[in-house]
């Protein structure tokens, strides 16, 4: 039996083939478009999302005090000060105990330093003191060959701090006003948007800010999960500062990645000048561990269940974010994610067909109810 391709049925496949690659183009392209404007205000828009994940951290505490009565601005200036004082808070409970031992953690630092030349001059790397001085004197000479790279990236560094604190007073105000001024948000947006936009627009904006929430919550019991085994795992061990640790192991949980290398490699460097080597290693397989449960397990079940989405969702969403963007990639990868989960959702529902009620609509081959009242059509014949 043979088979002759139709010219008709070809030509309308193509031209279906033409038209939706054709839409797909065009969507590439406005999509490269949106990336790159936002890229242009990059300035202001990163001030304004982390300002808005604080909102989204403060405003249970807000909400309840405007429930009692409190007037917006006040109940906003309240929370924007316990913050701030929250904040200073978290950093003298770090830095403070850091500042009264810090002439022990010195002395630590000199004798594991000595304990590290001498363990290299014996069996089996048998270094002497004069390759251990030419190779510092080496080090001393390309160090000064490069002055001119280290002063420029201390000059970066310089401006990427400074741009880091005008961020973070622009976030916190922006955080004050949201917290003033929030529930008026949507009602206002309704009002400048046209036709249907007024309904969906402030409906996806609601949706994700749920989803916000939900994420900020549960970056929020990731990191009191690692502080709370992480600080017993010191404490098991006998490091000093456990406290400071734990506070920031919690802190930095709110950056992937890099903040749970960063409280790692303080936590490890401490037990390795206070206790030596041997404790150093036991709390480094106790950081790995906690780490590999919290990326692995915790992480993904818990931000799962919060923000709707599949754990090997937010897996590859955190894997995508760290590879285009490097750390605000993978700060904001897993909300942007759960943010195109809501607008996916909320087109389908728009989209979908409601399946008809199979008792209230008997459909065209049964028979009328001879005690039904008349339809307006019949009554009007």
């Amino acid at each position: 039996m043979s088979f002759t391709l139709s010219s008709t049925k070809t030509r309308a496949a193509l031209r279906v083939s033409a038209r939706v690659s054709g839409e797909l183009l065009l969507v590439l392209v406005m999509a490269a478009v949106t990336v790159w404007l936002l890229g242009r205000m990059w300035s202001v828009i990163w001030p304004l999302v982390v300002g808005l994940l604080l909102t989204t951290l403060t405003w249970p505490i807000t909400r309840y005090l405007r429930r009692l009565g409190w007037p917006p601005a006040l109940a906003a200036s309240v929370v924007t000060v316990l913050f701030l004082l929250v904040a200073v808070g978290v950093v003298a409970l770090i830095a403070v105990p850091v500042a009264s031992q810090s002439g022990e953690l010195a002395d630590g630092v000199v004798e594991g330093i000595q304990r590290l030349r001498e363990w290299a001059s014996g069996p089996p790397l048998n270094i002497g003191d004069d390759q251990i001085t030419g190779a510092f004197d080496s080090a001393t000479a390309r160090i000064q060959d490069s002055v001119g790279s280290m002063v420029t990236t201390v000059v970066t560094g310089v401006s990427t701090v400074v741009n880091g604190v005008v961020t973070a007073v622009l976030a916190v105000f922006l955080m004050f006003f949201m917290l003033k001024d929030g529930p008026r948000f949507l009602p206002w947006l309704a009002r400048q948007l046209p036709g249907r936009l007024a309904t969906d627009v402030p409906t996806v904006a609601a949706r994700g800010w749920e989803t916000l929430g939900g994420f900020v919550r549960s970056q929020a019991y990731v990191g009191l999960l690692d502080a709370v085994l992480i600080g017993l795992g010191l404490w098991v061990v006998g490091v000093p500062l456990v406290l400071p640790l734990a506070v920031l192991t919690f802190v930095s949980a709110f950056v992937p990645i890099v903040g749970a290398l960063f409280a790692g490699f303080v936590a490890v460097l401490i037990a390795l000048v206070s206790n030596g080597p041997t404790d150093a290693l036991i709390v480094l397989a106790v950081i790995i561990v906690v780490q590999q449960l919290e990326g692995n397990v915790f992480q993904p079940m818990i931000q799962s269940r919060g923000l709707g989405l599949h754990a090997a969702v937010v897996l590859l969403a955190v894997t995508l974010g760290g590879s285009l963007a490097g750390i605000v990639g993978s700060l904001l990868a897993v909300p942007v994610a759960a943010l195109f989960a809501v607008a996916w959702n909320y087109l389908r529902e728009q989209l979908s067909v409601p399946d008809p009620d199979p008792l209230s609509d008997p459909g065209p081959d049964s028979e009328p109810d001879p005690d039904a009242a008349p339809s307006a059509v019949g009554s009007s014949a």
